[in-house]
């Protein structure tokens, strides 16, 4: 009696090119219909405009306001990209057909967290010189450094979002359940993110001011070492 065959990891390279491919998939149907971006888009400017016009300029100086403000609009309107990552395959069953193909789970995981990671850097690109342009913040001298911010905290959020995804995918209540489950995980790198923001437009040096962002806080990360189970029971 043969023994059972022992699954074997994927080659990259073959890992890279499927999931490309979905990636590809997903970016040309968000293409053609542009519903999602289009409302992320939206929603990131209407959020600038609404702390505008909230604002007191002789309470809180546009320095201190500008880095909070732009981070809870990424976090929001990256919600709205991941929850249509897994969300578009429900149409027509296209989650079994996909789950169907000849390619690794770790591809589809993969092919759709590239996808979300281009969405979430195209709102950013967006509403980075929108918030500059709102709240008169000086972006001259800090754009590079962040940017290198804006797309490490675009993979952490992805990462994770990505994931919460497609254990929500299939629930009743998908649109209620991903932030539930995604926000507790995306304080960490939100605090992280905006913390050293705010360092960066107070005229820190870059390397200053990623050193200890967090500063004291701890948060438990216990539960994200079961979490990768329950989604790779998902997507079998």
């Amino acid at each position: 009696m043969a023994a059972p065959a022992v699954p074997t990891a994927p080659e990259l390279p073959e890992l890279l090119r499927a999931a490309w491919l979905i990636a590809r998939k997903d970016l040309a149907i968000e293409f053609r219909t542009r519903t999602a971006f289009f409302s992320a888009v939206v929603f990131a400017l209407l959020g600038l405009t609404i702390f505008y016009f909230a604002w007191d300029a002789t309470a809180v100086a546009a320095i201190d306001l500008a880095p909070g403000v732009l981070w809870v609009i990424f976090t929001f309107s990256g919600l709205l990209g991941l929850q249509r990552s897994f969300g578009v395959e429900q149409a027509d069953r296209a989650m079994d057909a996909l789950l169907a193909a000849p390619v690794d789970r770790e591809a589809i995981y993969l092919g759709k967290a590239i996808a979300n990671f281009l969405f979430v850097a195209g709102v950013q690109a967006i509403s980075i010189p929108a918030l500059a342009l709102f709240y008169n913040v000086p972006l001259a001298g800090v754009w590079l450094p962040l940017a290198g911010i804006a797309l490490l905290a675009a993979i952490g959020l992805v990462a994770v979002g990505t994931l919460f995804s497609a254990m929500a995918v299939n629930t009743r209540l998908a649109e209620l359940l991903l932030p539930m489950l995604s926000l507790p995980f995306f304080i960490p790198v939100v605090t992280a993110a905006a913390q050293t923001t705010a360092r960066l437009l107070a005229g820190r040096p870059a390397a200053r001011s990623a050193e200890n962002p967090l500063g004291s806080t701890r948060i438990p990360m216990t539960c994200s070492r079961s979490s990768a189970p329950r989604a790779a029971a998902t997507l079998a």
